[in-house]
């Protein structure tokens, strides 16, 4: 067994100082004394059992403490090693944030079901590295390539479109994803691009950005998401949103040239179901499997110290309420 944290066992200083405050505080009180007018009641008896439990529900206290302070430092143990295939395979979710993702087309609406879809799509690529990047007018790195699921998947759910200016830079938010993973060694390196509309703003062109992609070697799935014609918007007006229909425009020619020209796909998403099927399909597609790897696993066992401290404080809690009260 080995601590996450082991500098919080410094904590144990604690108790042992209560204990010794304790000792003192007995100490110091252990002559109390009442005036009577006889001891006869009192020379028969001896000590009475309640002397002794009184100084149970501190002894409970204090090794509630002390377990609560050891799943604090978080104990962990690598007794087994799992033998799993790697993917070798890094990948950039790249997603346009712009404010027509809110279009309700999709369930809820584009971005919602973008970030729901990509998440689970995210939980089945346990071994890959993953980042995001999301774009609108402009495009930042939402989370950079990692293996720590939990905190990409935390990250996908703050995605929303009112991050950065409104409008859809396709290159700025396709280069900044291939900036991200140009200098990875993994035996495979894919963007999946997502978006709705055309571009109409950012520095770099996406045809620029599709050249540099290839450049580096990094195939780029595009998908456009939206029904084909109209769609519902919300519109915000004097009395509150109101939802109108609006023309769906993808430059899907452009987003079939930078698959093309990287050697990915271009898919056209037109509902949830569609845009599922696009990340099963990609899924399936990229599955490069490389050398078989070793490593420890890990189990968390700061589970059965916490249960052990709450059981301590349940019965300190039931000794001093029904056994050892006070009168006031």
């Amino acid at each position: 067994m080995f601590f996450e944290y082991p500098k919080l066992l410094w904590l144990e200083v604690i108790p042992a100082l209560l204990i010794l405050h304790y000792l003192y505080m007995e100490w110091k009180e252990r002559n109390p004394h009442l005036r009577v007018s006889t001891m006869t009641p009192w020379m028969k008896s001896g000590r009475s059992v309640f002397s002794i439990l009184r100084h149970v529900p501190f002894a409970l206290r204090i090794f509630a403490l002390v377990m609560i302070i050891i799943a604090t430092a978080r104990p962990r143990s690598s007794g087994q090693m799992e033998r799993v295939d790697s993917e070798g395979i890094d990948i950039m979710l790249t997603m346009d944030v712009s404010t027509s993702m809110l279009a309700r087309d999709f369930t809820p609406d584009r971005l919602s079901a973008a970030k729901d879809i990509a998440i689970e799509f995210i939980a089945q690529r346990p071994y890959d590295r993953i980042g995001i990047v999301v774009f609108a007018g402009e495009s930042f790195t939402q989370c950079p390539m990692t293996t720590d699921r939990s905190t990409l998947i935390n990250l996908m759910k703050e995605v929303q479109t009112d991050l950065i200016e409104d409008g859809t830079a396709i290159g700025n938010g396709l280069a900044t994803a291939v900036a991200r993973m140009k200098d990875s060694d993994a035996k495979s390196r894919v963007v999946i691009l997502l978006t709705d509309g055309v571009n109409n703003s950012g520095e770099i062109t996406p045809q620029m950005a599709a050249e540099i992609a290839k450049t580096y070697g990094v195939r780029v799935y595009t998908i456009g998401v939206g029904a084909r014609g109209m769609a519902p918007y919300p519109v915000m007006t004097p009395w509150g949103v109101d939802i109108q229909k609006v023309q769906v425009e993808i430059d899907e020619d452009l987003l079939k040239e930078i698959a093309e020209t990287t050697g990915g796909q271009y898919f056209r998403a037109t509902d949830n179901t569609k845009l599922m099927e696009i990340y099963s399909e990609i899924n399936q597609m990229e599955k490069v499997r490389t050398t078989v790897d070793s490593f420890p696993v890990y189990r968390e066992l700061f589970g059965k110290y916490a249960f052990a401290a709450l059981v301590a404080l349940l019965i300190e809690f039931v000794l001093r309420v029904f056994v050892l009260r006070r009168l006031p």
